[in-house]
């Protein structure tokens, strides 16, 4: 499935679309070059699902937590730093991708040895006007 945005004044409508297929997956996996808009889609995820804390991208701190106003907790992932995979093992991945709650992860690629099975995966390509394309492989529809 693919979604396209034609300006970053559109995402908030893409993002209303990716909804149903990030409540039905735990695990969101988002790929996409450095400035694609990544943590802009995550922003605009967070607010639409009720998330009233600041959603910036967890760079230096690699996970986030925001609450929903239904004390749903999504956990925000940015993997752009790291340098081995000790270091993702060191947070105790497994207790937030295994905990039942929403994980949202940038620069998936770096752990995509470590990613469970089930993993709904969006990848933004941006093209040189500026348009963004939105490709969604949902695990839950193979």
């Amino acid at each position: 499935m693919t979604f396209i945005v034609p300006t970053l004044e559109d995402l908030p409508a893409a993002a209303e679309k990716l909804l149903p297929y990030i409540k039905k997956n735990l695990i969101v996996a988002i790929y996409g070059h450095m400035g694609a808009g990544k943590t802009t889609l995550i922003k605009e995820l967070c607010r639409q699902l009720g998330v009233a804390d600041i959603v910036n991208s967890p760079t230096f701190a690699l996970v986030n937590e925001y609450k929903t106003p239904g004390e749903r907790v999504i956990y925000h992932f940015d993997f752009y730093r790291i340098n081995s995979l000790r270091e993702v093992f060191d947070i105790g991945y497994e207790d937030f991708f295994f905990s039942g709650n929403l994980c949202v992860i940038e620069w998936p690629e770096k752990i995509e040895s470590l990613l469970p099975k089930e993993v709904l995966r969006i990848r933004i390509r941006e093209t040189f006007e500026g348009i963004r394309e939105l490709n969604v492989d949902d695990p839950q529809n193979d």
